[in-house]
């Protein structure tokens, strides 16, 4: 097992208050993907869509809403691991490509403090897609897809 994982395990069981003889549960839930509790639920095939999203390749839904994905911090255990799972590349190896982007007029994915902060946020935001660690899910948002951490 990396050592990636190991603290993406460590961060879930620490941030959702369990005890670290729970990590490997925590690590067996995933990462939730979070949207709306008011917002229909998008399409997401697979972890490809996601990656589009996340990649602003994919601008709307299949009604023409807007995707709004939101991102933790670049030095955050969760965004490393997300950035592992859907890029296959670290956070910070995203900047060329957001640098080559920003150029044709298309910025970043937003950037929040904190899993709170993300809950908060697309909770609020139509559109907005988020990911958090699974104890951070609450009636406010529904999870539309896990990422495994395997």
């Amino acid at each position: 097992m990396g050592s990636r994982v190991r603290s993406v395990w460590l961060l879930l069981a620490c941030s959702c208050g369990l005890w670290l003889m729970a990590a490997p549960l925590a690590a067996a839930e995933g990462i939730a993907v979070i949207v709306s509790k008011a917002s229909p639920s998008p399409q997401l095939d697979d972890a490809g869509t996601l990656r589009d999203i996340y990649l602003k390749k994919i601008f709307v839904d299949g009604s023409g809403r807007k995707f709004i994905p939101v991102n933790l911090p670049v030095a955050h255990p969760l965004r490393q691991a997300v950035s592992s799972i859907l890029f296959r590349v670290d956070a910070a190896e995203l900047q060329d490509y957001w640098n080559q982007r920003y150029f044709h007029g298309v910025t970043p994915p937003y950037v929040l403090g904190s899993q709170d902060a993300v809950v908060r946020f697309v909770a609020r935001t139509p559109g907005a897609i988020g990911y958090v660690a699974p104890c951070f899910v609450d009636a406010s948002v529904r999870q539309i897809m896990s990422l495994s951490l395997d």
